[in-house]
């Protein structure tokens, strides 16, 4: 039997984006400057219409000063983790 896991959190992992830009007190044209991406890429992250790639989040995370691991853990909010592997 086959269990797949949950659908990624991608409205947790924006929210978090945009609560961590506006913790800062950035502007989208703050933001790009600081990581080299286009602040339409920036707004259509945080309007959820589209998702950015693996690239795009570790950029973000340089200029957010954060562990992309900080990023990505948002994707599992409200998930139930994972049973931890037995010996």
């Amino acid at each position: 039997m086959t269990i797949f896991p949950p659908d990624p959190n991608l409205t947790a992992l924006r929210l978090e984006l945009g609560r961590l830009r506006g913790e800062r007190g950035w502007t989208y044209d703050e933001l790009a400057h600081r990581s080299g991406l286009a602040r339409r890429t920036l707004i259509e992250i945080e309007q959820g219409r589209t998702i950015g790639t693996l690239k795009t989040w570790h950029a973000l995370a340089h200029a957010l000063d954060i562990s992309i691991e900080h990023l990505f853990g948002t994707l599992c909010d409200g998930h139930t983790p994972p049973a931890e592997a037995t010996e």
